[in-house]
């Protein structure tokens, strides 16, 4: 009786600190039509130190207009509201007198929850109440697939999430007992009418995702987590899960979380010497970006040379005092129609209009050919076409309190361009190609121009129109179908340590991570923009599943 109402205490305590952080909370303006997120964050829910609520004032705190919790599934110990270092405690759910339901636990892990039964009863209540204590934020309850012959990825199923009269996250937490990979539950989906996946390994993760194809192609998504931090992704799993459920998996995390760790993004190199990582499915992070998408030619931009629409996102997988909270360093952009709609946030994701950023290097970007933005394809039957970007560099201060470099300033923009030749199909030798040769930089901007980078490219000078942003347009030659993205740092070429004279990011293991080191190596990139050159040839790069193309 004791533990019960202490435990009571605590939540009482709880609602009322949060209760009073509510008359200081400022509005934060979104510029445009983008706003911030994070899809990848931790509670005591599945692992991190700090309560839920800890979590979510973080998440408001760091300025993010959405956010989705996204703890592990499988099984946990212990109740997310009531536990945490913010608390001072630990409730386990048999501290608490709550039953897991579902298949009994081994005896070294009885009284553990199935994660489908906690997203069900307890952690969607806590967004519920989350929600109302910030009416103008969008929270989504997700969580971390444990991927079947994988490793993680983030979900979620808005479905009945935002239900006016009966909100619930049923539909995610049916996935979650379905289909994770360590819910090894038998029983207690069986109420509800729940049956478990009929595969394993690879072939139940293609199951999931057709699952989710079929039943919400349009109110979910499928985002791989740190894919190139373990070896669990290769392209043609990436390839494999865009073929099966295009409106579901249309991308991965290319700046995975963990960033202040000792080791950049907590990559494990101790087994993986340099070549290794470079050449195999793993390696390090290169000014905080995974290799997947970093390095250019590489996985990213084979996918990308497909004609498939592949986006990258960032997110700050936080646990405990080891990491950036959300927001707090590394934020994803999305263009939306309407702001703190779900639906309309899902749709913003898969549209890929998005730039992803640490460090606030810059928090707004305008990039376009024609009438065509990030994620969608400008048709053409000339030569040349116009390119225009504009970024906002904003001068103030970001969350840096580790060292005294508070406002970064970008040094240059890089514009990168690729040939788009079509499908693999997945009987080619060339599916598990993980590269493709012709893509390059083919132009830099800069506050000077005149510029030479090792291979000879000139910088050009672009244009300061004033409060705070810079535009540059640039005319490019056409050659068959193609794509154009950006890069952009606030690091010079040929930074020791840190970036080549080519302005290639270099691996981030010179020395011991750190948060200040963190920030002051920053970067952001864009999602890509695709020509079609209308040469009087049939169009043969759209997957013919995704309307959106």
């Amino acid at each position: 009786m004791k533990q019960k109402t202490t435990l009571l205490l605590l939540i009482v305590l709880s609602i009322t600190r949060l209760n009073s952080c509510i008359s200081s909370e400022t509005d934060r303006p979104v510029k445009g039509l983008y706003i911030s997120g994070d899809f990848h964050q931790h509670t005591t829910y599945s692992g991190g130190n700090y309560s839920i609520g800890h979590v979510m004032e973080a998440s408001n705190k760091y300025g993010l207009d959405w956010w989705a919790n996204s703890d592990h599934g499988g099984t946990r110990e212990n109740w997310g509201r009531a536990s945490g270092d913010d608390l001072g405690t630990r409730v386990t759910w048999t501290c608490a007198g709550i039953k897991p339901l579902g298949s009994p636990q081994e005896a070294e892990n009885a009284g553990f929850m199935w994660r489908w039964q906690s997203l069900k009863y307890y952690s969607f209540q806590d967004i519920l109440l989350w929600r109302r204590l910030f009416p103008d934020k969008l929270l989504l309850q997700a969580f971390e697939w444990n991927v079947p012959g994988h490793e993680h990825a983030n979900i979620s199923i808005i479905a009945n999430q935002f239900n006016d009269t009966n909100e619930n996250c049923d539909p995610l937490a049916q996935f979650e007992y379905m289909f994770d990979d360590e819910d090894n539950d038998t029983t207690g989906g069986l109420a509800f009418g729940w049956k478990k996946g009929n595969f394993t390994g690879k072939e139940k993760a293609l199951e999931a995702a057709k699952w989710l194809q079929a039943n919400y192609p349009l109110q979910t998504y499928v985002v791989p987590s740190h894919p190139d931090k373990s070896g669990g992704y290769t392209i043609s799993d990436f390839r494999d899960f865009n073929n099966a459920a295009p409106d579901v998996c249309f991308g991965f995390d290319a700046m995975p979380g963990h960033q202040k760790n000792a080791t950049r993004g907590s990559y494990d190199l101790e087994d993986t010497p340099y070549g290794v990582v470079m050449d195999g499915n793993k390696g390090a992070t290169f000014g905080g970006a995974g290799v997947f998408a970093s390095k250019i030619g590489g996985v990213w931009d084979a996918l990308l040379s497909e004609g498939r629409r592949w986006w990258i996102s960032a997110s700050s997988d936080y646990h405990d005092d080891d990491d950036f909270y959300p927001g707090e360093y590394q934020k994803t952009y999305i263009r939306v129609t309407k702001r703190n709609d779900a639906q309309a946030l899902i749709d913003g994701m898969r549209s890929g209009d998005r730039f992803i950023v640490t460090g606030d290097l810059i928090t707004d970007l305008n990039f376009k050919i024609g009438t065509a933005v990030m994620g969608k394809t400008f048709k053409t039957n000339t030569k040349y076409v116009t390119i225009e970007i504009e970024v906002f560099d904003p001068d103030n201060t970001n969350n840096n309190t580790y060292s005294e470099y508070t406002n970064p300033v970008i040094n240059h923009i890089d514009l990168i361009a690729g040939q788009v030749t079509g499908l693999i199909s997945p009987s080619s030798t060339d599916y598990t190609r993980d590269n493709i040769s012709n893509t390059r930089v083919i132009a830099r901007f800069d506050a000077t121009g005149g510029l030479k980078d090792l291979n000879g490219l000139e910088s050009i000078k672009w244009t300061d129109p004033g409060n705070d942003w810079k535009k540059m347009t640039y005319r490019a030659e056409i050659s068959g179908n193609m794509y154009f993205r950006l890069r952009g740092t606030n690091l010079a070429l040929n930074t020791p340590e840190e970036i080549d004279g080519a302005g290639n990011p270099l691996p981030d293991i010179a020395e011991e991570n750190s948060a200040a080191k963190a920030f002051s190596d920053l970067w952001f990139y864009s999602d890509p923009i695709f020509v079609e050159y209308l040469s009087g040839k049939e169009d043969s790069f759209r997957p013919e599943k995704n309307p959106d193309f």
